[in-house]
């Protein structure tokens, strides 16, 4: 039995950890489905996602004694996903992350069974999310809408599922645990 990993992607803003928050409260034993926790240098006071706090001298020493099985830098923080994703795919686990869309193309080199998922939201919402969220100075944002405007016309891939997250969250969360149970259904059929 092999695992499968759910690669959650986005723009800041996008809604990712209200969709990642969403599937929680809805996921059951029978989807056998882990939400990976991203290890991050960013304090847990500044709101988002449920991710694990650490220093960057922490951080340095997971990265630099293999704990990490990805791990970049975007924004002023490190970003990491632990090796134990790895270890759950390997033992046939379905896993959701919050990955970066600069790395897909690492991510799919180090595992074979991956869904790319983007969530796709327009570019003024976007921008009144990130202001309502007020964790960036309005310089911070542009940057970061110039970030994702860059990066939408590299990520180009006929594997890619999209998650439209401009209207209800509730809809966004129907549509990413529509992929969930649809691509575990399709695994189940085939052991």
């Amino acid at each position: 039995m092999s695992g499968h990993l759910y690669y959650l992607m986005g723009a800041s803003g996008s809604g990712k950890d209200s969709l990642l928050q969403g599937c929680r409260q809805r996921l059951e034993h029978s989807h056998n489905v882990f939400i990976a926790h991203r290890y991050i240098t960013r304090a847990v006071s500044a709101g988002g996602e449920n991710h694990i706090h650490l220093t960057e001298s922490e951080f340095e020493l997971r990265k630099n004694n293999g704990m990490f099985c990805m791990h970049w830098a975007s924004h002023g923080h490190l970003y990491g996903i632990g090796k134990e994703v790895e270890i759950w795919v390997a033992q046939g686990h379905r896993v959701i992350i919050n990955g970066s869309r600069g790395h897909l193309a690492a991510a799919k080199e180090r595992f074979r069974s991956i869904t790319p998922i983007m969530v796709t939201v327009e570019t003024e919402q976007l921008k009144k999310r990130l202001i309502q969220r007020g964790r960036e100075s309005l310089t911070e944002i542009d940057q970061r809408l110039k970030q994702h405007a860059s990066l939408l016309h590299l990520l180009q891939d006929d594997s890619m599922l999209y998650i439209d997250n401009n209207n209800s969250l509730k809809a966004g969360i129907d549509a990413l645990m529509k992929i969930i149970s649809t691509e575990s259904n399709l695994s189940l059929a085939k052991t």
